[in-house]
């Protein structure tokens, strides 16, 4: 099956990498290089696997990996700065493991914030009146293309409406869970999934600091 995803035109075959600049501070490099052929290989029911065949230094290698339209989480925080977890069933890995809400970019036109609204209502019936983005991840840059924004949401109220769920979200476990408790878990591995672990993980920095800053001011 062909689905045929060539650049309009193409660049400059990827350049050895370069090292930062003295005192810049470290970070992902974008490269762009020629891609040779590209073509959907499986089409699966919420994503597809997809084959590159990339110009690479002085050949060419292929690589095989989900092609994912990327997703919003969300790390929501109560006054007493308890951040919400979720439970529920995910066959790959065998456990019902506990994430934080989440949720794919699969409505055109959506921002990843309007969908991390979306989600946060449609997951755990809640809203939020104050939003702040945390922080962008790359899941699993081996084998997906897959980029998952996190946000912060605080001010929560409920949705003004109950939303039915199925399958893997009908037996969802909700759990308030002090946010030094979740982090403990995390650093512990008794909480495993990467989202959540990211998203606690740097919501505890963001009030930490948020706290040193309004005690030097």
């Amino acid at each position: 099956m062909s689905d045929e995803r060539m650049p309009a035109a193409a660049p400059a075959a990827a350049s050895a990498p370069s090292s930062p600049a003295p005192g810049a501070p470290i970070a992902d490099e974008p490269l762009d290089p020629t891609i040779l052929a590209s073509e959907v290989v499986y089409r699966g029911r919420v994503w597809d696997v997809r084959n590159d065949v990339v110009e690479y230094g002085d050949g060419s290698i292929t690589r095989h990996y989900v092609d994912h339209p990327g997703a919003s989480a969300i790390v929501a925080l109560d006054d007493d700065d308890r951040v919400l977890l979720i439970q529920q069933y995910r066959h790959p890995i065998r456990h019902r493991d506990w994430e934080v809400p989440a949720g794919l970019l699969d409505v055109d036109g959506e921002s990843p914030l309007q969908t991390a609204q979306r989600e946060l209502a449609e997951e755990v019936d809640l809203v939020a009146a104050e939003w702040e983005p945390l922080v962008s991840i790359f899941t699993t840059p081996g084998g997906n293309d897959e980029v998952v924004h996190l946000f912060l949401a605080r001010g929560l109220s409920p949705a003004g409406q109950v939303h039915a769920r199925e399958d893997e979200e009908a037996d969802i476990r909700i759990e308030w869970v002090p946010l030094a408790d979740a982090v403990a878990g995390v650093l512990a591995g008794r909480l495993r999934n990467g989202i959540l672990a990211v998203g606690v993980l740097a919501a505890a920095e963001r009030l930490r600091s948020g706290r040193a800053e309004a005690v030097g001011s």
